[in-house]
């Protein structure tokens, strides 16, 4: 229901009773641990649910079979929190050691084997192989189709990746196709204010913002944000990414001082959330360049355009489109100078 800090409450007190109650390496106290990491990196606290998930891992390891199926998900868990931290290739190398076993372990209908392929193709997308992704999404998708019915939810999100990755190699019309099949089922199946829904509206705003229509654009970010704001606590990077989105509009709407407003609003929150090399933090530092650039000011556009690159070059291999981009900015305001 997107209730974290009430999740979290009753979570802990189940942990309590396990630690006096259970063994120290017992599969429920690292069941325990597991919940609370969950909570942890839907909340956006990437440090705090490693923690967790590190602490039931370890368990796990002892107690396990080395092909055990929740040894998977543990693995499968740690690389998600890499993949949100930004370290896509860690999130990788967590993701393949989880469909290892599973390929092992399950049958080849089985969801979780989705859930792998799933995982595998969002690293890709991250590091922008987007063949790469598409690839995987849509292995895991045929699975989810058969396995799982028709209004589930990982089903939407399913579509929803896929959708993702149309939108990042630029075929609108299949993304918005995508993003809206994931509306549907996320609108039947989920209360009004739960946060993937919220995603939902963003995604769809995003494929407007595209395609530049920038009023259907903006109708599609403040429904999502108006959700997310209730929903999320204020310091959560995905409250950051929909101040981002907003501001990106009145970007290209030319409302260069409400831009800079909104870019402001999303760059506080990762500074605070987000370790200092993550790629997010280099989109905002790159998206208030690019205002001050449209401003004509150019010292302090270049400024926050260098601070994007030195980020980006650390974070991402060296022939990513992103690092690409913003080196032709940088040459750009160089040349207005």
């Amino acid at each position: 229901m997107g209730d974290y800090s009430k999740a979290l409450e009753f979570y802990e007190k189940a942990h309590q009773i396990f630690e006096k109650a259970l063994p120290s390496n017992h599969p429920d106290l690292a069941s325990s641990y597991n919940n609370i990491g969950e909570v942890y990196r839907d909340m956006g606290d990437y440090s705090k649910a490693l923690e967790f998930y590190e602490k039931s891992h370890k368990i796990l390891e002892k107690a396990l079979p080395s092909n055990h199926p929740d040894l998977a998900g543990s693995y499968n868990n740690i690389g998600g929190v890499y993949d949100a931290m930004g370290d896509y290739s860690k999130a990788l190398e967590f993701y393949e050691k989880s469909f290892k076993i599973r390929e092992k372990a399950l049958p080849p209908n089985h969801p979780e084997l989705a859930t792998s392929y799933n995982d595998i193709g969002l690293a890709y997308n991250n590091m922008g192989d987007y063949s790469k992704a598409l690839e995987f999404y849509e292995k895991s998708h045929k699975i989810y189709e058969k396995a799982l019915p028709p209004n589930h939810p990982s089903l939407a999100t399913s579509y929803n990746n896929i959708g993702g990755v149309y939108n990042d190699m630029g075929d609108y019309s299949k993304a918005l196709e995508f993003y809206e099949k994931s509306l549907k089922i996320r609108e039947k199946a989920l209360p009004s204010n739960h946060p993937e829904l919220a995603y939902s509206y963003n995604n769809i705003g995003q494929v407007y913002h595209n395609m530049g229509d920038y009023s259907k654009a903006l109708e599609f970010y403040e429904k999502s944000h108006q959700i997310i704001e209730k929903a999320l606590p204020s310091n959560h990077p995905d409250l950051a990414a929909s101040y981002n989105n907003i501001g990106q509009v009145y970007n290209n709407m030319g409302d260069y001082s409400k831009a800079l407003e909104f870019y402001e609003k999303a760059l506080k929150i990762k500074e605070n959330a987000l370790p200092a090399n993550h790629p997010s933090l280099a989109t905002s530092y790159n998206n208030i360049g690019q205002v001050y650039n449209n401003m004509g000011d150019y010292s302090k556009a270049l400024s926050f355009l260098e601070k994007a690159l030195s980020i980006l070059q650390k974070s991402l291999p060296p022939n990513h489109l992103n690092i690409k981009t913003v080196t032709n900015s940088i040459a750009n305001v160089k040349k207005k100078m």
